[in-house]
């Protein structure tokens, strides 16, 4: 059974930086062999891609609104981060990590953005 753990979440203020951590565990094949994304949902919206890996191209795609600030990369073993900077108070939200083929996803952790 898959299973991810996110951590680094927090308060910070606006313009400061934040790092998501994602460690994944079951997934059967090698690591590097996964998309890994990463998601958002705010109080009161639907939850929103916010940008992927695919580990073996290292190809990444971002939403248009966080691109140029936020992000992602694996560091290894089985560990997807998320640099976020620059960060706004509309970047408040739960993030979650996601693993597309496997549908699975981790408890997510909070992030705010406040002065």
């Amino acid at each position: 059974q898959v299973r991810l753990v996110e951590s680094g979440g927090g308060l910070v203020q606006p313009g400061g930086s934040l790092r998501l951590s994602c460690v994944a565990s079951g997934l059967p094949r090698k690591f590097d062999e996964y998309v890994m994304s990463w998601y958002r949902q705010a109080p009161g919206k639907e939850r929103e891609l916010v940008a992927y890996n695919i580990g073996v191209s290292g190809k990444t795609r971002y939403a248009d609104s966080v691109k140029d600030r936020f992000h992602i990369s694996r560091d290894n073993p089985n560990n997807t981060s998320l640099q976020m900077n620059a960060l706004k108070p509309e970047d408040t939200a739960v993030y979650y990590c996601n693993q597309p083929s496997s549908n699975s996803w981790g408890q997510g952790t909070s992030v705010t953005v406040s002065s």
